[in-house]
């Protein structure tokens, strides 16, 4: 009796440390946008890496220049391209919270897919699990698996140049960017405002960004999903997609919980994803090579760490 109490206390204590060193990286998230924000608008770099913040930067400046193009090219002029009108729309863009934060996530997962592939070799396009299912017998998961491909190479390529093409924005994004572009205003003739939002539009197609691709082919893998959450297996854009979508939290944060700072939430998202323990350490492991995985985090249930993601109260020992 005095055994199965003790092992109790033990885990509750346990899951009592993961929920705040939980809440402790959810603060830290919080606090992401704002203090990008400042820095994308000053030289000071102290809190984030450079590469990060120069990734930002370029994105958000190309976002702009995509839609100042589109003008121009409806409009016959070129005042939309000059500096002074570009560094203004992006300086607008950089106000916005969820698009800083979306393109902090982007920055990141660059970044961190081309050190595992410094480190440990893993491709970050064409990966053994996306080899499969290129050859797979369905002709449609053959085919959405070709098309995720071919938007990661895009994706990859655009990174080094530190792009963000206006089509890889999720919806929400998309129109918040062109709501930015719209309340800059000006002697802008609204016929002419749109026509712009009529040829962006008219070549956006959420369900064909990589993004929406990525996603397709998650929930095609059924039973499969599996595969996915193996990061030497499937690269890791298709891991964090994976991750995410068996752990139940929105992408992004997936991506951001491989931060070295995260560690508590990969740890419960990966136990969340209903990976066993060994498992969970070789893929802790892999992405965190310098730290331990939190204590206790592989001795509670999948349903526990759910819960402590959704920021659920917790009822009984997991």
């Amino acid at each position: 009796m005095s055994n199965a109490v003790t092992q109790a206390d033990e885990s509750q204590a346990a899951v009592a440390e993961l929920r705040h060193e939980l809440a402790r990286g959810d603060v830290a998230l919080a606090g992401v946008a704002p203090v990008l924000s400042h820095l994308l608008a000053s030289s000071g770099q102290a809190l984030v890496s450079e590469d990060l913040v120069a990734r930002m930067r370029g994105m958000l400046g190309n976002l702009a220049i995509q839609i100042l193009r589109t003008e121009a090219k409806v409009s016959g002029g070129s005042r939309q391209l000059e500096p002074t009108v570009t560094d203004e729309l992006a300086g607008k863009l950089a106000s916005s919270s969820i698009l800083v934060s979306h393109c902090y996530a982007i920055a990141m997962e660059s970044q961190l897919a081309e050190q595992l592939e410094q480190i440990h070799g893993i491709d970050q396009v064409l990966t053994p699990l996306l080899q499969e299912l290129i050859a797979s017998p369905d002709e449609n998961m053959a085919e959405l698996a070709m098309g995720a491909m071919t938007a990661q190479a895009r994706f990859v390529q655009a990174q080094r140049r530190m792009n963000l093409p206006l089509a890889e924005l999720p919806a929400e994004l998309f129109h918040d960017v062109l709501a930015q572009w719209s309340a800059m205003g000006g002697d802008r003739e609204s016929q002419r405002q749109e026509r712009v939002f009529q040829l962006l539009r008219g070549g956006y197609d959420e369900s064909s960004s990589r993004l929406g691709m990525l996603t397709r082919l998650m929930g095609s893998l059924g039973h499969g999903l599996r595969a996915a959450i193996d990061l030497e297996h499937a690269g890791f854009a298709l891991f964090a997609s994976g991750l995410a979508r068996a752990s139940r939290q929105p992408r992004e944060l997936a991506v951001l919980s491989c931060h070295e700072r995260q560690a508590t939430r990969l740890a419960l998202a990966l136990r969340a994803a209903g990976l066993k323990p060994e498992e969970m350490r070789k893929q802790f492991l892999l992405i965190q090579s310098d730290l331990a995985m939190p204590n206790g985090a592989d001795a509670i249930s999948r349903e526990r760490a759910l819960s402590l993601i959704a920021g659920a109260p917790a009822g009984g020992v997991g």
